[in-house]
C-alpha cells in the first residue's frame, strides 16, 4: 500500500513538472533567435533528453505496478480485475453502475478529421476509441473519445465477490471500457486506449514589477485550465496511425507526446482502499502531544519562561494552532501578525484570526499569492480574512515571500511583550502531518525585535535603515551572511581549529554557495550535506570536495526542514530556516533564518541531525551523477532515521513531563 502511495507521489510530482518546468521550456522553443542566443542551452535538446528519461521512468513505473504490486495485492486478497475477468453477476453490476452513475458524464465525441476539434480538459482522463460502423461493408476505422468521469465519482469501484474474503476492485477506466457498446450502439469497438492532456500551468508573472498583481493573478488563474498543451500522455500500445491522428487533431508536436501504461492520473492511488489491512501499511506513528505547551495553564507564560522547539510530524501541531486560538481570545493580546504561504483548505488558524478581529485585536496577514498551485486557495483565504476585518497585504511584485513566521503582541504589566513562532514549514494543518519541519516558539527580545522589523518591511515595502543582527533575512544580506559563516569556518581550519558545517536543506544549486563549500572542503572543513532534492554539488571528488559527504533521505515523511550548523570553534551557530540554497531563495525571495540560543534546543537539534547521519536504511549517497546508491550499514544496528526520530521525540517528551 505504501508503494502504491509512492507511485501516486511520483505521478503527482511529474504532472507538476510538466505543467510548469517543461511548459516553460516549450515556451522557449517558440522564442525568437535573439532570445535563444542568450541561453546557455538548447531547448530542443533539453526537451528530448527530458522525454527520454521520463519515458524510461514510465516503463519502470508500469513494471512496478503491473508485475510487482498487483500480484502482491492479489496474494493478500485484493484483486484488481479487468473486464474479461468479470463473471456474469459482476458484469451486470458494472453495467448497472455505468448506466446509473456514469452515463450522463462520459461526453462521447466521434472525430472526423479536422471537422471536429475536441477540447480536452486539463488532466482529465479520456479513452481514445478505435471503432467501425456496423452499417458499412469494410469501413475504414473511425475514431472517438469518451471522458472517464473520475472527477464525479471515485476512481476505484469495489465489485461484489461471492467469496467475501476476496476484495475485488475495478478501475473506473475499465468500467467505461466495458460499457463502450452502450455508448456507441451502431459501431463495433475494435479497441480503446487511455489518454490525458496536461496543460501549461505557469502564470508567467513572477518578474512583473508594475500593475495590480492580484488582478493579474486572478486573470491568469482563469486561463490555467485552458492553457496550451504541455503533454499528451497516451497508452504506449496505441497504433501509430491513431496517435498521428490525435496529434494532428489536437495540434500537438512530437515533443508534446509521452507514452505511459494503461492507466494515467496515478496520483489517484492516494485514495486506493486499504480494506482495513493495516499490516500492508506503515506502522502507525501518531503525533506526540507537546505537553509543555498543550497542557500549560499559562500558554504564553510557558513561552516566556523558555524557548520551545516543535518537530512535526512527530510532535502534534496542536501547539501551533493554540498559539493563534489562545491569542484570539486573550484580553491582553493587542496584535497578531502572520505570513501565509500555503494554508490548508480548512484551517483553524485562519478561523482564529477571524475570531481575533471580533475580539477587537489588530490582525495582519501577509499572503503570498504566487505560491504555485496554491494561488487560488490563498486568494480565497485572503478574501475571507479581508471580509472578517483582517488587514491583508499581498505579494510583492518581483519577490516571493517565503518566510514562515508569526508574532503576537501582548500587554504585560503595562508593557508590550512579543511572542513569535518561526518555522521551516508553512502554517498548514494538513502537511504538518506528513512534512518534517522544525518550529521555534520564543519570547527573546533580541529575536522578536527583528521579527517586528520583517513585518514592518512587508507592510510598508520600505527598506529604510532596517538591519538585522540575529535573524538572517533574504534581501537583507542572507546570502552574504551565509558566505561569511562559511568563510569563518575556512579561517578556523587554517588557524588549526576543528572546523565543520552540517547543512540540511531541500536543494542546493546556487553556484556561489557551492564554490564556497568546495573552497571550505579544500581547506580542511568537514562538511555534511543532507539534501533531499536537487543537489548540484558533487561530493567526494579528490582535491575538490573530498571533505564533503552528501546524502539524501526519502521515506514516509517528506524531509522539509532546513538546518544550518557551523562549528564556530565549539560554540556552534545553529539556524532554522525557510531557505534552500538556490538562486531563487537566496536572491529573489524574502526568507528568514532564526538562530537557536537555548543550549538544550541546540543539543536536541544536533541529536536529530546525528540520527539522520546514522541512517542506513533510507539514506542514499549523493556522489555520482544519476547513481544515488543506498549507503552501506556502518554500525551494528540498522537505523531508519524517521522511526528513530519518532521514538527519540517520544522519550524526550515523556522526560520533559515527568
Amino acid at each position: 500500500m505504501e508503494r502504491l502511495k509512492f507511485l501516486a507521489i511520483y505521478s503527482n510530482n511529474l504532472d507538476e513538472f510538466f505543467r510548469v518546468r517543461v511548459a516553460n521550456h516549450r515556451t522557449l522553443l517558440r522564442a525568437g533567435k535573439k532570445t535563444k542566443k542568450v541561453l546557455d542551452f538548447q531547448p530542443e535538446r533539453l526537451l528530448q533528453k527530458l522525454l527520454r528519461i521520463v519515458k524510461e521512468q514510465q516503463e519502470e513505473f508500469s513494471y512496478i505496478f503491473e508485475e510487482l504490486i498487483v500480484p502482491k495485492l492479489s496474494n493478500h486478497g485484493i484483486h484488481i480485475i479487468r473486464r474479461l475477468e468479470l463473471d456474469d453477476y459482476q458484469k451486470e453490476f458494472v453495467e448497472n453502475y455505468f448506466a446509473d452513475e456514469l452515463l450522463p458524464f462520459v461526453q462521447p465525441v466521434l472525430l472526423h478529421g479536422n471537422k471536429i476539434k475536441p477540447f480536452l480538459s486539463n488532466r482529465a482522463l479520456y479513452l481514445a476509441i478505435l471503432l467501425k460502423d456496423k452499417a458499412v461493408d469494410n469501413p475504414p476505422p473511425d475514431y472517438a473519445i469518451v471522458k472517464i468521469p473520475s472527477d464525479h465519482v471515485g476512481r476505484f469501484l469495489i465489485i461484489p465477490n461471492k467469496n467475501e474474503s476476496i476484495k475485488t476492485i475495478m478501475l473506473l477506466d475499465d468500467v467505461v471500457r466495458h460499457s463502450l457498446n452502450l455508448i456507441f450502439p451502431g459501431y463495433d469497438i475494435i479497441d480503446s486506449y487511455s489518454i490525458k492532456l496536461t496543460r501549461d500551468a505557469e502564470l508567467y508573472i513572477d518578474d512583473e514589477f508594475s500593475g495590480d498583481l492580484i488582478t493579474k493573478i486572478k486573470k491568469s488563474l482563469t486561463k490555467r485550465h485552458i492553457g496550451p498543451a504541455s503533454r499528451l500522455v497516451y497508452d504506449r500500445n496505441i497504433p501509430k496511425h491513431f496517435l498521428d491522428f490525435l496529434t494532428q487533431v489536437l495540434e500537438l508536436a512530437n515533443y508534446d507526446l509521452l507514452p505511459e501504461g494503461r492507466y494515467h492520473n496515478n496520483s489517484d492511488f492516494f485514495s486506493f482502499p486499504s480494506f482495513k489491512k493495516d499490516y500492508l501499511l506503515n506502522i502507525d506513528l501518531p503525533p506526540i502531544p507537546y505537553k509543555p505547551l498543550e497542557m500549560a495553564p499559562d500558554f504564553f507564560g510557558a513561552i516566556r519562561e523558555k524557548d520551545h522547539l516543535l518537530n512535526q510530524p512527530y510532535h502534534s501541531y496542536e501547539s501551533v494552532v493554540r498559539f493563534f486560538e489562545k491569542a484570539a481570545v486573550d484580553p491582553q493580546v493587542t496584535h497578531i501578525k502572520i505570513v501565509q504561504y500555503r494554508v490548508s483548505k480548512k484551517s483553524r488558524i485562519m478561523n482564529a484570526l477571524s475570531k481575533a478581529v471580533e475580539q477587537g485585536k489588530s490582525v495582519t496577514a501577509f499572503i503570498e499569492v504566487k505560491a504555485r498551485f496554491d494561488e487560488e486557495n490563498n486568494l480565497i483565504w485572503g478574501e475571507f480574512l479581508e471580509k472578517a476585518g483582517v488587514q491583508v497585504y499581498y505579494s510583492m511584485p518581483g519577490l516571493k515571500v517565503h518566510s514562515k513566521m508569526a508574532m503576537v503582541r501582548r500587554i504585560e504589566d503595562t508593557k508590550p511583550t512579543i511572542y513569535s513562532y518561526l518555522s521551516t514549514g508553512n502554517f498548514h494543518e494538513d502537511t504538518s502531518k506528513i512534512y518534517t519541519d522544525l518550529g521555534l516558539f520564543t519570547a527573546r527580545v533580541k529575536i522578536n525585535s527583528e521579527v517586528t522589523r520583517v513585518f514592518s518591511y512587508l507592510e510598508t515595502k520600505k527598506r529604510g535603515d532596517i538591519s538585522f543582527k540575529h535573524l538572517l533575512v533574504g534581501q537583507f544580506g542572507l546570502k552574504q551572511n551565509l558566505l561569511k559563516l562559511i568563510a569563518q569556518e575556512i579561517q578556523n581550519a587554517i588557524d588549526g581549529f576543528p572546523a565543520s558545517i552540517i547543512l540540511k536543506i531541500n536543494s542546493i544549486e546556487d553556484q556561489d554557495m557551492i564554490n564556497a563549500l568546495y573552497q571550505a572542503s579544500q581547506k580542511g572543513v568537514k562538511i555534511t550535506l543532507i539534501c533531499r532534492g536537487i543537489c548540484s554539488l558533487v561530493a567526494g571528488v579528490p582535491g575538490i570536495s573530498e571533505n564533503i559527504t552528501a546524502f539524501s533521505i526519502v521515506d514516509r515523511f517528506l524531509e522539509h526542514s532546513r538546518i544550518y550548523v557551523f562549528e564556530n570553534k565549539g560554540n556552534e551557530k545553529i539556524y532554522l530556516s525557510s531557505a534552500d540554497w538556490m538562486v531563487r531563495n537566496l536572491e529573489h525571495r524574502i526568507e528568514t533564518a532564526v538562530p537557536i540560543y537555548d543550549p538544550e534546543l541546540k543539543y536536541m537539534i544536533k541529536v536529530l541531525l546525528q540520527i539522520q547521519i546514522n541512517d542506513s536504511i533510507k539514506s542514499r549517497s549523493l556522489r555520482h551523477k544519476e547513481i544515488n546508491k543506498y549507503r552501506e550499514l556502518t554500525g551494528d544496528l540498522a537505523v531508519r532515521s524517521q522511526v528513530e526520530t519518532y521514538y527519540y521525540i517520544k522519550r524526550l517528551t515523556e522526560r520533559l513531563t515527568q
